[in-house]
């Protein structure tokens, strides 16, 4: 059983920052793809960052040039870098885990594909 805890999401003004973190308990961190989904009200949930356990990284094209998506194995987190936010990134954000990557795998795009998801932490941008 995997365990996923998400945290750093708060209020800020548009152009500021956030970095969120997500800590990961249970099985072998280094063998999982890691992803953050998030979600407005009103709108499905999408995926806005993730990292293939062999390192290869996507960005959704409306974050690319702001957020920054980091994977630290030997401590178990996947963290966003949040930079130039702007209200339209207001949503609950998601971590979730693809623990059955192999290491030629492509990132998975689907929330449903992924295996593990966090309680999520919310994320506010005022303008």
């Amino acid at each position: 059983q995997v365990q996923l805890v998400e945290s750093g999401g708060g209020l800020v003004q548009a152009g500021g920052s956030l970095r969120l973190s997500c800590s990961a308990s249970g099985g072998q961190f280094n063998r999982f793809s890691m992803a953050w989904f998030r979600q407005a009200p009103g709108k499905d949930r999408e995926i806005v960052a993730g990292i293939t356990r062999s390192g290869v990284v996507h960005y959704a094209d409306s974050v690319k040039g702001r957020f920054t998506i980091s994977k630290d194995n030997g401590k178990k987190t996947v963290s966003l870098q949040m930079d130039g936010l702007r209200p339209e990134d207001t949503a609950v954000y998601y971590c979730a885990a693809d623990v059955r990557a192999i290491l030629t795998s492509p990132l998975k795009l689907r929330d449903r594909e992924y295996d593990y998801m966090g309680q999520g932490t919310q994320v506010t941008v005022s303008s």
